[in-house]
């Protein structure tokens, strides 16, 4: 398998956005499809309707407002990268999002999630040396919602992910 060119999503983020839920790269299904988490084995959407209260199963439009009306920004560590399949680690050359714009533009962020730790190691290595983090953020990692990483099911990661819901807007 050869290595591909590939470029990221494009940041989903509400103008009141509290969290930063940052993955890695895109996956194959994800990037065909132009949305987020879009492998239908992928976790991530079934844990965020169970913390932000809504269906899992609603069209993936409706699923992005009612993050957003939560209080949710959706992106990626990588913005381009070389990599053959979807896993993160065939992951090469990898070139970060432009956090130093993002965070400017982001005054009432106040916490970053981490899915997965190949996101919290690239933004780690590339981002916090910049020191462009604005202080008082919380950064949590949480374990990957990818069906790559089958060690932890369903419960398991909720109840990690639950850390989230203190800075969510609009959630019980």
């Amino acid at each position: 398998m050869t290595d591909n060119n590939l470029t990221g999503l494009a940041a989903l983020s509400p103008p009141q956005a509290r969290v930063l839920l940052l993955g890695s790269m895109p996956g194959s299904a994800s990037l065909a499809q132009q949305q987020y988490y879009a492998h239908p084995r992928n976790l991530f959407w079934p844990i965020m309707a169970e913390l932000a209260g809504f269906s899992a199963n609603l069209p993936y439009p409706e699923k992005v407002r009612a993050l957003n009306a939560s209080g949710i920004a959706l992106w990626d560590v990588i913005a381009s990268c070389q990599r053959a399949g979807s896993l993160d680690s065939a992951i090469r050359d990898e070139q970060v999002n432009d956090f130093a714009g993002f965070f400017a533009n982001q005054p009432n962020l106040a916490a970053i999630g981490f899915n997965g730790g190949k996101a919290w190691q690239s933004f780690k290595r590339h981002v916090l040396p910049l020191q462009i983090v604005p202080a008082g953020i919380k950064l949590i990692t949480l374990p990957s919602t990818s069906p790559a990483h089958a060690a932890l099911g369903f419960n398991e990661k909720l109840q990690q992910w639950q850390q989230l819901r203190p800075f969510l807007l609009n959630v019980n």
